[in-house]
């Protein structure tokens, strides 16, 4: 129950905390840039799909006609290169990009929302044995979800434990030193 500024009583109706999804579990990590991506990967799409309609139009209206095929072959291409190559570049970039994370105790999942490449959510579960950690340190990939490279800022984790769960820091480490000795060894 909350005292709204009128003085009334105010009874709310939400039976989860804000950070609780039922499908999904409670929300451990949200992305700052997303919507970033989503504009950035928007306004490319969009400026695309104009260029494809209104490259014909213009051709044709302003007369630009090449007479050698070489030259006409070459203006088409880089027209089409800054069409289709860009949008397709930024996807690749990011669509690892994680926007939210949610982590379900009882089941020791976690669920990633990125965007797709129609820039709708989607949605990946998986264990946290199924996390990979790069041997070297790559640009965009901060783990690997089963086969998929997921990006995430570890300063955003509010709580850091959380951060740990999912990268498998929090596990205890062994170390058999006669193992290390054998292969010494055959070195």
């Amino acid at each position: 129950q909350v005292v709204s500024s009128e003085g009334v009583a105010v009874r709310s109706l939400c039976t989860s905390s804000p950070h609780e999804h039922p499908e999904h579990g409670r929300l451990v990590y949200k992305g700052n840039l997303a919507r970033a991506v989503l504009g950035v990967r928007f306004f490319s799409y969009s400026t695309s799909i104009f260029n494809l309609f209104m490259m014909p139009y213009i051709v044709l209206k302003t007369g630009i006609g090449f007479e050698s095929l070489l030259v006409q072959a070459g203006f088409y291409g880089l027209i089409g290169f800054f069409t289709f190559v860009t949008p397709i570049t930024l996807h690749i970039l990011t669509k690892g990009y994680v926007i939210r994370l949610y982590y379900k105790d009882e089941m020791d999942t976690y669920t990633a929302i990125t965007y797709n490449a129609i820039l709708a959510e989607k949605a990946t579960v998986f264990h946290q044995k199924d996390v990979k950690i790069p041997d070297i340190a790559k640009m965009f990939t901060t783990f690997y979800a089963k086969t998929k490279s997921m990006l995430v800022n570890p300063t955003l984790f509010p709580n850091p434990q959380d951060y740990n769960h999912l990268m498998g820091y929090d596990k205890s480490f062994y170390f058999n030193f006669e193992e290390e000795k054998e292969v010494g060894e055959k070195k």
